[in-house]
């Protein structure tokens, strides 16, 4: 672990949004000595650890309270796509997939392999969910395929082969409807299956949304989780009801829409979107492509809009920044706090940043300021960068 020195600067009253929160760099973590990503931080169900899989096809462990380093997962031959803590039944297993083709299960105590499935020599595994009844079911997305294992006997129990046309970017089992899984794919359509007896096309495919882009991320979110968001890979954001397979809104200039609602240089990307049940607001995660991040609000009801940022991190980052894992700190974020940490950030810098609320004693101040929100009159640098 190492400090960041930068210089202080004060900060001053923000006029045009109530709600920003400000906070200061704790500390970061060059993760590697080369030039490897950061990939996807993940948190364990008790926050006592938080996995981090690198660009080396290996998952490190740390502490999300202190960054201290655990150890290291390694076993896979290519890039990890996706990796995930198991549920409270086995609190200490990550799973990881891969374009390898496998997906691995991983003793975090032990720092071992448990156990894997493959979906043969020469597949990718994009993503995966586990659900069903039970949660025994296991679901991957592959090359315009989506495999079902048993995951307590790890034997394979479907292929879908029909459903997508190319490659399946997202699956997802929904919350509190765990018999439905939610597919998204490059081919710029989602899959809702209902995953109850024997899995096939024909008869468990329930309805088809097209997005007419191809699909990066989706996330449930809203009562019951009837709401979906999703973000492409040409950065655009639209908000979905998947019980009705009905748009609520489309943001075809998601980019320039928080690009205009602050002053720094243009929003290049999306990395994610961050919801809060208690509030039931929806933030979407913009970066720039030198590593500043903000959380902009998104009005998803009626025309829809997306607001000015009510967070900024800055100064972490030199590159661009691949995940975010939000703890605490932000009005509306999740309730359980962890020694005041506000999350994790990880890039393409190959560092993990610790953020913390800059009225805390530990937290360096040097890096935001009402500036970082206040319209600038110069002109803004349109460019367009796509990180993926």
């Amino acid at each position: 672990m190492e400090g960041m020195d930068m210089d202080v600067e004060e900060s001053e009253p923000s006029f045009n949004s109530k709600h920003l929160k400000r906070f200061g760099l704790k500390n970061t973590i060059q993760t590697n000595f080369g030039e490897d990503y950061v990939f996807q931080i993940v948190p364990k169900d008790d926050l006592t650890s938080m996995a981090v899989s690198l660009s080396t096809n290996a998952v490190k462990l740390y502490s999300p309270e202190t960054g201290q380093y655990f150890g290291e997962l390694k076993g896979h031959s290519s890039t990890i796509n996706e990796i995930s803590f198991s549920g409270s039944t086995t609190p200490n297993v990550l799973h990881s997939c891969s374009s390898d083709g496998t997906i691995r299960a991983w003793d975090t105590r032990s720092f071992h392999q448990v156990s894997s499935v493959s979906a043969g020599p020469s597949q990718e595994i994009f993503s995966f969910s586990v659900g069903g009844s039970g949660d025994n079911l296991l679901a991957a997305g592959s090359k315009s395929q989506i495999f079902f294992w048993d995951w307590r006997t790890k034997k394979q129990i479907a292929c879908l082969e029909e459903s997508h046309m190319d490659d399946v970017t997202q699956v997802q089992f929904v919350p509190d409807h765990q018999n439905k899984l939610l597919s998204a794919s490059v081919d710029g359509l989602m899959c809702i299956f209902d995953t109850r007896g024997s899995i096939n096309d024909d008869d468990h495919l329930e309805s088809v949304i097209n997005v007419g882009t191809s699909i990066g991320k989706v996330g449930f979110f809203g009562g019951a989780s009837q709401k979906l968001w999703c973000l492409t890979h040409i950065e655009t954001l639209s908000v979905w009801d998947w019980k009705d397979a009905r748009i609520e809104v489309n943001f075809e200039d998601a980019r320039t829409l928080a690009s205009d609602s602050w002053a720094l240089d243009h929003v290049d990307y999306f990395v994610d979107c961050h919801y809060s049940g208690q509030d039931d607001r929806l933030w979407v995660i913009g970066g720039t492509s030198a590593g500043t991040l903000g959380y902009f609000p998104v009005d998803y009801k009626g025309k829809g809009s997306i607001g000015s940022p009510e967070a900024v991190l800055h100064g972490g980052h030199t590159g661009i920044v691949r995940s975010v894992l939000p703890l605490s700190g932000m009005r509306g974020g999740p309730t359980r706090t962890l020694g005041g940490v506000f999350g994790w950030t990880g890039g393409e810098d190959g560092r993990l940043c610790c953020w913390m609320p800059d009225e805390s004693s530990d937290a360096n101040r040097s890096w935001i300021s009402s500036k970082l929100v206040m319209k600038s009159p110069k002109t803004r640098r349109k460019s367009r960068h796509h990180p993926y």
